[in-house]
């Protein structure tokens, strides 16, 4: 593996450190997106029962907000729960575009490392090719170590890039796909709550 690094040259060492970067934020990623740790199933209910039992106050609430991402999108409605649903549906999508920050967390360096290590293979094959050609031109065709070198930095840094930009992007469309998602299940479990309670108020 030494001698595979060694082979490929000075860019070996941000191809490396980008495959680090990329495996560590990939497996945070995993960790929080989590459905458990975003939007807990007994959440709603457990507002619910709250509201029904007239203990929804400001401090259930704070708790809410600082619970989870789902709480934090339901504890926004609920501030505004003496007004108009209009005005409770409009904080629960501030809160939800809010969120989405939150979720989205290191995917843009992980977007950017799916763009950027092509890049470094194809420069590590620019600079391989200069060797050869260079080596071609000092000492003409007759040393072919010197021009399996080049070749093979071209090749290797070319190789690496790939092997971690195709995962790289694969886990920044999975993850954008899955925080869509989550945010819209939340706003959707907010907005039930809210018309609920709206209703529920009409009634009495």
């Amino acid at each position: 593996m030494f001698e595979l690094i060694q082979a490929g040259g000075w860019l070996m060492l941000p191809l490396l450190l980008s495959s680090i970067f990329a495996v560590a934020i990939i497996a945070e990623r995993f960790w929080s997106l989590q459905e458990k740790r975003i939007a807990p199933k007994h959440l709603v209910g457990q507002v619910w029962q709250w509201y029904k039992s007239e203990s929804l106050d400001e401090n259930h609430i704070d708790a809410l907000s600082k619970s989870s991402p789902l709480g934090q999108v339901l504890a926004a409605g609920l501030v505004n729960r003496h007004h108009p649903r209009a005005i409770m549906k409009e904080s629960v999508e501030e809160a939800g575009r809010q969120v989405i920050v939150t979720l989205e967390k290191y995917l843009t360096t992980l977007g950017t490392i799916a763009q950027i290590t092509p890049l470094l293979g194809l420069l590590g094959t620019v600079i391989g090719m200069i060797k050869v050609f260079s080596a071609i031109t000092t000492q003409g065709v007759g040393n072919p170590g010197v021009l399996a070198g080049g070749i093979s930095e071209a090749l290797i840094t070319t190789a690496t890039g790939l092997v971690i930009a195709i995962p790289s992007l694969y886990f920044y469309r999975h993850f954008r796909a899955r925080v869509n998602v989550l945010v819209l299940q939340m706003e959707d479990e907010s907005l039930k709550i809210i018309d609920v309670m709206h209703g529920d108020r009409e009634a009495s």
